[in-house]
């Protein structure tokens, strides 16, 4: 595959790079070789960099007259902690980690945009390459920002890009509003008194509690939320009690799962609901409950100003419609630790079709090469668009 002369992003090497990192994948906070890797291309570019903000995060800046306005563009390094089942020559060479979810691809495309600007300069003002460690749910954008990333560098707007399966590789989805859902863990323990198993009479039984419990949050989706507002209650994972000892009711059952919503108010009412639901039901059957909900990632909404800018950029880069009724993912992304604090925009680039081999998290996934450009073209639009 050879693009020649007319090549601004040198895609043979970035296609070259990619595939090294899908060789060498490291998991959220251990990205050592990758961070490396990253701080040598932006520092041969002439691009300052900053190593070490959120332990493995690279910063890239690049300033270009005296413009007062500063931008962010982020793009996710980590791998997954799951083997690699497909067959490509680039293998994972690392046991039991991937790049499964395509940040091998939004690390380059996101180089090769930062090594481009460098040379072209065709904007004004100030852009911060951000390299974040740790996306899977290892809170990489919070250990940043904990590290005083928006003190060091003070951004107007923030973007983030996320490959999508499903769209093609010169085809992006830019729109307004909810993206991703906020992603929080929760968990409920019944405490009765455990008694023999052929005498229920004796203790107070967390079992049964724990069984009303698990069809009644059902109805918090069904019943507590709006309807029109999407929300998710999930339990997954029970224990309590031992198939060694089948007549014998446990004094404990300990429940916990998912809750996912695009708006604060619906993630408090889960919050709230949840509990609620625990503690009843605890005292319907005249035991204790204990309950604690654990919020880890804010739900991703686009800002306006940004979305407008995005759309342009991505238009610019496909010289195709872009698509903008795009239904949000009940996927999180700690990219919303950033457009929380400022007006940001996530936008969706084509990775090609929605096949099994394709599929986020899936182990045989494989990003697709052909996007790097769009996903480099979108960037250095974004950039030129902004930062005027």
């Amino acid at each position: 595959m050879s693009h020649g002369h007319n090549d601004p992003f040198d895609l043979d090497a970035m296609i070259k790079l990619r595939r090294d990192l899908h060789a060498h994948p490291e998991l959220g906070f251990e990205e050592e070789r990758t961070s490396q890797i990253v701080a040598a291309e932006l520092e041969a570019a002439g691009i300052e960099v900053h190593r070490g903000m959120g332990k493995t995060g690279v910063v890239g800046t690049l300033r270009v007259g005296d413009g007062s306005r500063s931008i962010a563009l982020r793009a996710d390094m980590d791998a997954l902690a799951m083997p690699e089942l497909g067959d490509v020559p680039y293998k994972s060479g690392t046991a039991n980690t991937m790049h499964a979810c395509g940040h091998d691809g939004h690390t380059v495309m996101l180089l090769a945009a930062a090594r481009h600007l460098a040379r072209t300069r065709a904007f004004f003002g100030t852009v911060h390459f951000i390299f974040q460690p740790a996306e899977e749910g290892r809170g990489g954008a919070k250990a940043m920002l904990d590290d005083g990333f928006l003190d060091r560098f003070p951004i107007d707007t923030v973007y983030g890009l996320h490959n999508m399966p499903g769209l093609a590789t010169d085809e992006m989805a830019v729109v307004v509003g909810p993206q991703l859902a906020s992603s929080d863990s929760w968990e409920v323990t019944f405490h009765g008194v455990g008694t023999h198993g052929a005498k229920p009479h004796l203790g107070r039984d967390a079992m049964t509690a724990a069984a009303h419990f698990l069809t009644a949050i059902h109805t918090i989706v069904a019943r507590i939320v709006d309807p029109l507002q999407p929300a998710v209650v999930s339990a997954c994972a029970i224990t309590g009690g031992d198939f060694r000892a089948l007549n014998v009711i446990p004094d404990d059952v300990r429940i916990g799962g998912t809750a996912r919503a695009y708006t604060p108010q619906v993630r408090d009412q889960l919050e709230a609901e949840i509990g609620t639901l625990a503690q009843g039901i605890a005292t319907t059957f005249g035991i204790r409950a204990s309950y604690e909900f654990k919020r880890r990632i804010p739900p991703v909404v686009n800002a306006a100003g940004p979305t407008s800018v995005a759309l342009k950029a991505a238009e610019a880069a496909t010289g195709r419609p872009v698509v903008t009724d795009f239904p949000p993912s009940t996927a999180g992304d700690d990219f919303a630790e950033f457009g929380n604090r400022v007006p940001g925009c996530y936008v969706w680039l084509g990775n090609g079709p929605a096949v099994v081999g394709a599929l986020h998290h899936n182990s045989r996934y494989d990003f697709n090469d052909a996007a790097i450009e769009t996903g480099a073209r979108f960037w250095t639009a974004v950039v030129e668009e902004e930062l005027r």
